[in-house]
């Protein structure tokens, strides 16, 4: 009998070590926070105004601050026609953001749509405010040399995006 109680003793002590913790738990707090959608609205178009045709190629530089220069072509101050540099309102809260611009863009004579102005070199100003920003965008208008006279637009517009960072 003191063999089995000596045995149960040597048992007990060897088998209280195998018992380990086998789960464990941990609280984690989870959190988010939910900014407003970036926001682009357009307040005014892209206009460079009357162009005289040259015989040489050229360009018209309108620039975001709405001035004007031209090279190998002629702009008429006497009447120069609508001149404007393209607006914008982005509402972007305290977020950073960036501006994508297309690398050219194409105007169709309204008359004759075989003859094309490229525009191309887009340029932006950002008006900083607060939680809104004004941009203004200007671009280079390219002439070919003798360039048809009329009216030039493309109706389905280029697309200014906005992005937070």
């Amino acid at each position: 009998m003191k063999s089995s109680y000596f045995f149960m003793f040597f048992l007990s002590i060897f088998t209280t070590g195998v018992f380990a913790q086998n789960s464990s738990t941990a609280t984690v707090n989870s959190r988010a926070t939910v900014i407003d959608p970036i926001k682009i609205d357009k307040t005014v178009d892209l206009d460079f105004g009357n162009v005289i045709s040259a015989y040489n190629p050229g360009q018209v530089i309108l620039t975001p601050d709405g001035s004007r220069v031209a090279y190998g072509v002629q702009i008429s101050n006497s009447v120069p026609g609508t001149v404007n540099p393209a607006e914008a309102i982005v509402t972007h809260g305290n977020n950073n953001y960036s501006i994508t611009l297309p690398e050219e863009f194409t105007l169709y004579n309204q008359d004759n749509p075989n003859q094309i102005l490229i525009i191309d070199r887009f340029t932006v100003q950002p008006q900083e405010g607060n939680l809104i920003d004004v941009i203004k965008i200007g671009g280079t208008l390219n002439l070919e040399a003798n360039q048809a006279s009329g009216f030039y637009t493309n109706s389905s517009g280029f697309n200014v995006t906005v992005s937070y960072n």
